[in-house]
């Protein structure tokens, strides 16, 4: 019998893999990529959001990640695991296929398992760096520091 930890590297080993993604992930699993809800991201990552549609949300995210950028690499970096809960953390390295931007970017995964099943899964990133990597012209102007004054990116 594998542990949660076990299974979660198992998972990661294979995400390019239904087969691996169906045998791992609960029929109820959710999913949250990125974000709770941001149709604005959503445009850029059509995958990002919360999914509860088991082994599809999981299938669907890592298939639309292998079609937007070329993996140079996914490095765990720390995992972690308590009873069910099972945390990652790591950084990867994305180049778009689109206007070929080169991001790096750290990832946080929490992970919950049971029985063997992925019941819930939740992947954070720098999510400003990798739709950067999309980004044609400047970002928009910006004023953050209540002291500072507005900047363009």
């Amino acid at each position: 019998m594998k542990t949660p930890k076990e299974t979660i590297e198992l998972f990661l080993a294979n995400t390019t893999n239904p087969d691996v993604i169906k045998s791992v992930v609960d029929t109820n699993a959710t999913y949250i990529s990125l974000n709770f809800n941001n149709p604005d991201l959503q445009k850029i990552m059509p995958w990002a959001g919360t999914h509860h549609e088991g082994a599809k949300g999981f299938i669907d995210t890592f298939t639309g990640v292998n079609e937007f950028w070329t993996i140079q690499a996914f490095d765990v970096q720390d995992i972690f695991s308590e009873d069910e809960k099972v945390a990652v953390f790591g950084s990867f390295t994305y180049t778009s296929r689109t206007l070929n931007k080169q991001v790096t970017s750290p990832f946080s995964i929490l992970a919950k398992v049971k029985s063997e099943k992925i019941y819930h899964f939740m992947f954070m990133e720098d999510t400003f760096a990798t739709a950067g990597s999309f980004r044609i012209t400047p970002a928009g102007t910006f004023h953050s520091d209540p002291k500072g004054i507005e900047f363009i990116l």
